[in-house]
């Protein structure tokens, strides 16, 4: 089917001559004649004699429809079409030539050149790296020096271009496609490399001599490749920009399935890893690499420029990722061009979306400054609101649900030589939402299971943020909701492991919970799980394990927003149960819930004594304007429970 948007209007058209060899398209009513502009999706996917297909924005110069004799003539829309929304694409020349929204990041080219010619930055997953340094790779590629004009046409450089412009050979790796698992790792990273450096030398054939190209084209090994176009380049003197996305793609697998071992000698003497890098520090003029981590970056590059880390440099702190300006330009942009309901408040929509998508920092100059919002979340949000007229049901994207596995790899780094220290620290920031550390820039794989080490690796996956400056050391926090849930979900599917609690009854519970007020059941099932737990593993035991524990399975629930350590009337509560009152207005009650715990060995009046705290705790966070708005038109309960270790001892409602 092709579906043509005519303003506001529909006109849905059927092949009904699939076995011609021209393609005539008969509309399902008569029209009139008249010349229009429109922008023509195509739905294509290959079926036998005819044609349908994914949805792609294409820019017609000529296409006829018939229609019982009477025809339309459809003109260009290069300049007029409505942007596609960019949810999912990684190339921006693919962007560009499907005439999708793209956020100018251009402004930033300079800035590089002046930096370093060697260059390295980390940024988490979904933060619009492929599509950054595949701008580069469009920027500084001599061979798309005549598509300059059409691809930056509108963006900053096209304006203020550098001496560099389209002045590159570009060797461009994603090493995300070079295969990631232990078996024929060396196989599977060489047959990559020769077919990206075949393309190379194909695309490039016009500045050589059949001789090299024949040389490179039958070389089956990828470094031997290298070396070829490394001598001919220089002899011909032609500079060369290597650019590497994904470049620790692998790495890190490596560290979890096979250990700090099998990566040494992957990165170190004759690793053949290590032999590339020594190959592209005397091989390119200008290197740009962007990854996640920085655990590759000290076992490979000794010899390169140690300033060419610029990961915390705050001249980049913007450069990827979305600012709120970014966002709300966007959103309006939409709105303006009829794709967002004409009646839609971009402000609120900012509202709801900051504590899920926001948060981020990448540079200590910055902490008390603008934070930045995830790419991929925001275009998830704006895409649903382009099509129904309102929010996602779910707040995050299923394809970032699953990140929690990360959790999972980094506490199995090294086959799970310290596993239950580094376990500790995520149950820490679990329960608490930060932690205290020293940030590395860099270190080697040895050493990846060290305390700051480690806690830095949650940083650069993005599981932490920065916060807040503790003399001489960050203060880290989880940067939002959508990475608290893949927290919850990491630790709730550990506890799991140990105590297999029904969660299809947990969430009966949190329905009687939201509609009737009956909350017993929920607290007595989640604290008798924490029992049962407590009891096979030994060091559960404590305040934090006991906050982290309830965190996870409350999580769980989709009507509510948990929001523990709240800081309500000069206190923090445990947990602020908030209604979800946007997506679920029936919700009659919400709750503040306040957890104690003694040890084991604690008198009962100790107990009566951390009861009575709580019930001066509640009373006082009750009374607080935040939470007289937030649980506005549901009846507001304050629940206390104590522990005496694993023993829930008081469990009970506190009158206001």
């Amino acid at each position: 089917m092709i579906r043509i948007d005519f303003a506001y209007a529909d006109f849905c058209l059927h092949d009904k001559s699939r076995q011609n060899q021209h393609t005539e398209l008969i509309l399902s009513y008569p029209i009139v004649q008249m010349q229009v502009n429109i922008s023509l999706r195509l739905y294509f996917r290959l079926s036998g004699n005819g044609f349908w297909a994914s949805e792609k924005l294409v820019c017609c110069r000529k296409i006829r429809i018939f229609a019982d004799a009477v025809t339309l003539n459809v003109k260009s829309m290069e300049k007029t079409a409505v942007k596609g929304i960019p949810y999912g694409v990684a190339r921006f020349e693919q962007v560009r030539s499907e005439n999708r929204y793209y956020i100018d990041k251009t402004m930033y080219l300079p800035l590089l050149e002046e930096a370093s010619n060697y260059l390295f930055l980390i940024r988490p997953r979904r933060f619009g790296k492929s599509v950054f340094v595949s701008m580069m790779q469009a920027y500084y590629d001599i061979a798309k020096a005549e598509s300059f004009d059409t691809l930056f046409d509108g963006l900053w450089v096209k304006e203020h271009p550098t001496p560099l412009k389209n002045a590159f050979q570009v060797i461009y790796f994603d090493f995300s496609l070079a295969g990631a698992g232990m078996e024929r790792l060396e196989h599977t990273f060489n047959d990559y490399c020769c077919t990206v450096l075949d393309r190379f030398v194909e695309r490039y054939r016009s500045y050589y001599d059949e001789k090299f190209f024949e040389e490179v084209q039958s070389a089956t090994d990828a470094a031997d490749k290298l070396r070829s176009i490394n001598a001919k380049a220089h002899e011909l003197g032609y500079p060369l920009y290597l650019i590497i996305d994904e470049y620790d793609n692998f790495t890190n697998v490596i560290l979890s399935e096979g250990g700090k071992e099998v990566f040494r000698n992957l990165t170190h003497a004759s690793g053949f890893y290590r032999e590339y890098f020594k190959i592209f520090k005397a091989m390119f003029t200008r290197i740009f690499m962007i990854g996640v981590s920085p655990v590759t970056l000290d076992d490979l590059t000794s010899g390169y420029n140690i300033g060419w880390n610029i990961s915390q440099d705050p001249r980049f702190n913007y450069m990827l990722g979305f600012s709120e300006s970014d966002v709300r330009t966007m959103f309006q942009y939409y709105k303006d061009n009829g794709r967002l309901r004409a009646d839609a408040d971009i402000e609120a929509m900012l509202t709801e979306m900051k504590p899920w998508y926001n948060n981020y920092c990448f540079a200590e100059e910055y902490i008390d400054e603008e934070r930045m919002y995830n790419c991929d979340m925001v275009l998830y949000y704006l895409r649903h609101q382009t099509a129904f007229g309102r929010p996602p049901k779910e707040m995050v994207d299923m394809n970032v649900r699953t990140d929690y596995k990360k959790l999972q790899m980094l506490a199995d780094i090294d086959r799970g030589n310290l596993k239950e220290k580094r376990m500790g620290v995520i149950e820490e920031i679990s329960a608490t939402g930060s932690i205290v550390m020293t940030l590395k820039t860099s270190f080697p794989a040895d050493r990846v299971t060290d305390d700051d080490n480690f806690r830095s690796l949650l940083y650069y996956y993005g599981l932490l943020t920065m916060g807040s400056r503790e003399l001489d050391e960050l203060k880290m926090v989880i940067p939002n909701n959508c990475v608290k849930e893949q927290y919850w979900s990491f630790m709730r599917d550990y506890y799991q492991h140990s105590v297999d609690v029904d969660l299809s009854k947990l969430k009966k519970d949190f329905r009687s919970l939201a509609l009737e007020g009956e909350w017993m059941p929920l607290v007595t099932r989640i604290a008798g799980a924490y029992k049962e737990n407590s009891s096979i593993r030994d060091g559960i035991l404590g305040e934090h394990n006991l906050q982290g524990f309830f965190k996870a399975y409350l999580a769980l629930n989709a009507l509510y927003l948990v929001e523990p350590e709240i800081e309500l009337n000069y206190g923090y509560s445990d947990f602020l149960l908030l209604p979800d009152k946007a997506r679920y207005p029936q919700i009659a009650h919400s709750y503040i819930l306040e957890l104690k715990y003694v040890k084991p060995s604690a008198t009962d009046a100790e107990v009566e004594a951390k009861s009575a705290e709580a019930d001066g705790q509640l009373r006082k966070y009750s009374g607080d304007r935040i939470v007289k708005r937030l649980c506005s038109g549901t009846q507001l309960h304050l629940l206390k429970a104590v522990f005496r270790g694993a023993k829930l001892e008081v469990c009970t409602e506190v009158a206001d």
